[in-house]
Order: C-alpha cells, then structure tokens, then sequence
C-alpha cells in the first residue's frame, strides 16, 4: 500500500511538473513582428530548436515607446546603435501588467556589447530586471554565461509590483568604465564587473558593439528612453 502511494505521489508531481512546463512554453504573438524601421532581432537559440521564429514576437513603435510583446525570449537591436570606449545605456521599461503572459516573473533589460549580432557566432551582455525585485546579468558568448546565478539574485533597488496584473517600472542603465562594466537599476548600481569577468574566451568579443534591449518570453512591456551616453 504504502509503494502504491508513494508511486502515485512521484506520478502526481510529474504531472505537475510537466502542466507547468507546458503552460510556461514560449506562445505566438498574434500578428507578430518587427515595424520598427532600423530595428531587427534573434530569438535565443533553444527557442528556435523548439520551432520558434521571430515573427511569434512583436516590436511596435507606439509614439515615443518601444513596446514589445513576447513569445520566444528575443533580443531587438538597431544596427546603427552602437557604443565604443567608456559609455553608459539606459531605458526605462514598464511592464503594464505584472505577469500578465506567464504564471512567473521574467525579466527584461538593456543588452549591449553585441558582435556578429544575428549569427551563430552572436556575443552580448544583458542586465534585466524582475517584478517581484530580481535582477539577473547574463552573456552570450555564443554559449550563455551566468555573472549572478542561473535566476539572478534580490536587490531593494529593483522595483517589485503590487501584485500580478499590476503596473511596475524599472530604469535600467548598463555602463562600462575603464575596467569595469556595472549595471544600475532605478539610480542604483545593483553589480559591477571587471572587464575580465565578462570579455574572453567563451564569453564577449568585446565590450564595444552594438546596443540594444533584451526580453525573456511571454513578457510585455514597452520601453522609453533609450539612449546611449559617452562618459
């Protein structure tokens, strides 16, 4: 008796295990898309080994904002926006309804230091933030590389949503100093890093390159202010 329940508690949990991966699964964005001019971008690579594609993402222009609605996690970026030397990025980011796309937090944030953009051979950092007062820095090199954990780590800086349906912002900067690249969240650097963390083998060709945004999957937000400054 007690190997039956045992036996049907392991079966339980699987299946629960397996409902939430699929209600997590990247989903199509109706009428999805890029109808930025300049603008392109590339979905991560294990999205496309599952039969994603950049069309069930959607880029829109809605007067001075960016508004992005994902499926597949996607990164957008203008070729002609590029960053060189000591700079700083940022962009505000609004996600207007907490949760609204997915059952758990995902982030979103400003990418920079992109090389062969758009290739197999693409490298970039990300600083993303969460709703629930996450943030996560990651790099493709063209392999993924962590700088603070696999699902990032809690700062006060990070803005946390009143709860899921609700609106929360985030200003995001990402810059690089001398030997230093940090990442501040609402006027708050939340990490910094010696450039050798982040440039070398298996990680950036450099931290010159373009810049763009970076948005995990079923996520919605719409991004302002983006703008690069030199220090």
């Amino acid at each position: 008796m007690k190997r039956v329940q045992g036996s049907l508690l392991v079966v339980a949990a699987l299946a629960v295990a397996t409902a939430a991966q699929a209600q997590d699964a990247a989903r199509a964005v109706p009428q999805g898309g890029i109808s930025v001019p300049g603008w392109t971008g590339k979905i991560d690579p294990n999205e496309a080994a599952r039969g994603g594609s950049i069309s069930a993402d959607k880029l829109a222009k809605e007067g001075d904002a960016l508004h992005v609605t994902t499926g597949p996690a996607v990164t957008y970026w203008n070729p002609a926006n590029v960053a060189s030397g000591n700079y700083t990025v940022k962009a505000t980011f609004t996600e207007p309804k907490y949760m609204a796309l997915n059952s758990h937090p995902h982030p979103y944030g400003i990418m920079i230091g992109g090389n062969d953009m758009g290739t197999d051979n693409e490298s970039f950092l990300y600083c993303a933030a969460y709703g629930n007062g996450n943030f996560i820095v990651r790099g493709f090199g063209p392999q993924p590389f962590q700088l603070n954990g696999g699902h990032g780590e809690e700062n006060a800086a990070v803005h946390k949503a009143a709860g899921a349906g609700q609106p929360v912002t985030q200003e995001i900067a990402v810059s690089v100093k001398g030997d230093k690249v940090e990442c501040a969240i609402n006027g708050k650097t939340v990490a910094s890093y010696d450039k050798s963390a982040v440039v070398g083998a298996g990680k950036l060709k450099s931290t010159d390159g373009v810049y763009g945004i970076r948005f995990a999957h079923n996520t919605e937000a719409t991004v302002t202010g983006l703008t690069m400054t030199k220090q």
